[in-house]
């Protein structure tokens, strides 16, 4: 899943990525292998924000990344994802790992215009589908369906509701 969904995102050297759920961290490494490589000049390096509710998950998350050298390329931030990271926006890309109700107009908000996001969005019963949204360069969106997943639901202000 990391593999199609990393090449779904059409992800470029100095790109700016926001992933919402950091879990172990992994995910958001092999993104910034492809979006800050070590042999390309510091310069012109991107940067993965990525932000997990669970403040468990979110130290684990920050020590595997500061274990494995990614610490200068990946940030760790224990917040609500579902809302995103308006600080750091607007981003190139926005990576969902977890299914949400509908798409969160805030991560539409920090999306650049002709940025992608890819998105589980159904119900929490593992009944979901992968959404590619594009922005135009007019602010336009241009949904996508990739196909049926199964991912834990989003939860946070613009998650599921338990």
């Amino acid at each position: 899943m990391v593999s199609i969904m990393n090449e779904a995102l059409q992800l470029e050297v100095g790109h700016k990525v926001l992933e919402v759920g950091a879990g172990s961290g992994w995910h958001a490494a092999t993104i910034a292998e492809i979006i800050a490589p070590k042999d390309a000049p510091r310069s012109e390096w991107g940067h993965v924000y990525t932000v997990e509710i669970v403040q468990g998950l979110a130290e684990f998350a920050r020590k595997n990344v500061m274990n494995t050298g990614y610490s200068d390329r990946v940030t760790i931030i224990c917040a609500d994802g579902s809302i995103g990271h308006a600080e750091k926006a607007p981003y190139d890309r926005v990576l969902v790992t977890a299914a949400a109700p509908t798409v969160p107009e805030p991560l539409i908000d920090q999306l650049k215009p002709g940025g992608i996001m890819l998105i589980p969005v159904g119900s929490v019963s593992l009944f979901q589908n992968l959404m590619k949204i594009t922005k135009g360069a007019d602010g336009k969106i241009k949904e996508e369906n990739l196909g049926g997943v199964a991912f834990v639901p989003l939860t946070g202000r613009c998650g599921h509701e338990f």
